[in-house]
């Protein structure tokens, strides 16, 4: 069975003797294993990959190790431009709206994702992180837009309207291309103890942009993916009414994540759950395969689950739990 047939089928909730994984590092992580990694994992063809320029580093690591999903983040998107510093230094509301400018390249982007598919068989899944709350936050800072949900919400929902409207023409350029499986839009929306906004205040100006995200990808044909780290149970139940197929990175150290299973992994797949605050760092290998399992065991129950980290992995993760959790991963998928 091809990786991606894999991933579609645990998306489905369908049992099978192979659970996916798709595990990925941060840059300084990457960076601090380079060397160790190409060692260990790179075969020549992807050495060659790498040098011509078809993947870099990172992507080759994740086909190297057998990721089942391949997380393209290189892809045409927009930003911010020209904003005034006063923008994120003034806590004032502002009386404009901040000028936008498109980025990438839509020939490297499709010549990517054809080469993928013609040599892996990997679930392809394009990656926007800071898609919407957090492309808010990008230019007029975390402070001043969380002020301004409570106290300025004709500008703060301004603002997320402009996003949402640079968003879908952006994905309607691309969620139609086939060789596209997944689409993961990423806007963290929680802190370790709760929401970073009221559920009420997400309801009313964050859902109704997010809403129109999803139903776009979906009409396309392709998997909603969401990351938002922290803790956003509340919300959960609207994020599968509203059609998420998949949550990331359900951080285990502020959700209880096999209750999470239970409670709605009939409804909603999940990526992610291996600690990477105290485990991956600060535990034994033993315990790094001990944890990896049991994730397995109760996340993996009728599919519905992609084993990961709960975050990429960071460069206070020894080498050694690094390997423990790739050979975990490769063993039981």
């Amino acid at each position: 069975m091809q990786r991606a047939e894999i991933v579609k089928r645990s998306l489905s909730h369908q049992s099978s003797d192979h659970t996916p994984y798709c595990i990925n590092f941060t840059r300084d992580a990457s960076a601090k294993y380079r060397d160790q990694v190409q060692r260990t994992y790179f075969t020549p063809h992807l050495k060659d990959a790498v040098e011509q320029g078809r993947f870099t580093h990172d992507e080759a690591f994740s086909i190297a190790i057998g990721s089942h999903v391949f997380c393209v983040l290189e892809k045409p998107w927009w930003g911010w431009y020209d904003v005034p510093d006063s923008y994120k230094l003034n806590p004032d509301t502002p009386e404009f709206l901040p000028k936008t400018i498109g980025t990438g390249s839509y020939e490297r982007f499709t010549d990517k994702l054809k080469y993928l598919k013609d040599t892996t068989d990997c679930y392809t899944l394009v990656m926007v992180y800071g898609s919407h709350f957090e492309k808010a936050n990008a230019c007029r800072g975390i402070e001043n837009f969380l002020a301004d949900l409570a106290g300025a919400k004709s500008y703060a929902k301004s603002l997320l309207d402009t996003i949402i409207r640079k968003n879908m023409v952006m994905l309607e350029n691309f969620a139609h291309i086939p060789e596209i499986d997944g689409i993961l839009l990423g806007s963290d929306w929680g802190s370790q103890q709760s929401m970073l906004m009221s559920p009420a205040t997400w309801r009313e100006l964050i859902a109704p942009g997010e809403k129109q995200e999803y139903d776009l990808i979906h009409e396309a044909g392709k998997d909603v993916w969401i990351h938002s780290c922290g803790s956003i149970e509340a919300i959960i139940p609207d994020l599968i009414e509203m059609g998420v197929d998949v949550l990331n990175p359900i951080q285990p150290e502020v959700m209880d994540i096999f209750a999470l299973k239970d409670k709605y992994g009939s409804s909603l797949s999940f990526w992610g759950g291996i600690s990477t605050q105290h485990t991956l760092p600060y535990g034994s290998p033993d315990e790094v395969v001990a944890e990896t399992t049991r994730a397995v065991e109760h996340m993996g129950r009728s599919g519905g689950y992609i084993l990961a980290p709960a975050q990429e992995i960071q460069d206070d993760v020894p080498w050694e739990n690094i390997e423990a959790l790739i050979h975990t991963a490769q063993a039981l998928g």
